[in-house]
């Protein structure tokens, strides 16, 4: 654990930002103006002279090469810029939950209408579904009863899913996963 409590609050320390104006630490750095047009290499102070004629700050592009590429812009909308790209980012990215379901070989008619009723339900909102088919005593040798109940499930969900990969055999436990149809 960290000293402090930083485990119990979080770890929220501030992302490395590139340098800026008086912060950049080089003698020379290559310069592009504020329009994109690369201008050459030329000296700090000329440079920073430059940005603050123009009204606009020199920012470290690429700290990191010789010599320091910097870049005339205005700062505060970069950051706020690059900002709204990653709330939009964020926004359209989809989360995929997995949902599981238990069932046996010789599951009751209307307890299948029910885990078929669950698992469309699934599928439409774009859920994966995992089935996992549990065997007990004699039923691990009559691999029939699941290979009938797996093609069962596929023909009533094939509307609204395919199965994903292969079938999983695990000693006591058969795993089939659905995915949903595009």
């Amino acid at each position: 654990m960290k000293a402090g409590g930083d485990a119990i609050r979080g770890d929220f320390r501030k992302k490395e930002l590139p340098p800026i104006n008086e912060n950049i630490r080089a003698d020379k750095v290559r310069l592009i103006d504020e329009s994109g047009k690369q201008v050459g290499v030329v000296g700090f102070r000329e440079a920073l002279q430059k940005a603050q004629n123009a009204g606009l700050d020199l920012v470290a592009v690429s700290p990191n090469s010789t010599p320091i590429v910097c870049r005339i812009m205005d700062y505060g909308k970069y950051n706020y810029d690059k900002q709204k790209k990653q709330q939009k980012s964020k926004k359209s990215q989809k989360t995929i939950k997995v949902k599981e379901l238990k069932l046996r070989p010789r599951i009751a008619d209307n307890d299948y209408q029910t885990k078929l009723k669950l698992a469309k339900s699934f599928l439409e909102d774009g859920n994966r579904i995992k089935f996992n088919i549990f065997l007990r005593g004699r039923e691990r040798e009559k691999r029939e009863l699941v290979e009938e109940l797996i093609e069962r499930l596929k023909l009533d969900l094939e509307s609204l899913g395919n199965i994903e990969g292969k079938i999983d055999y695990q000693g006591r436990r058969v795993t089939v996963t659905f995915v949903p149809a595009k």
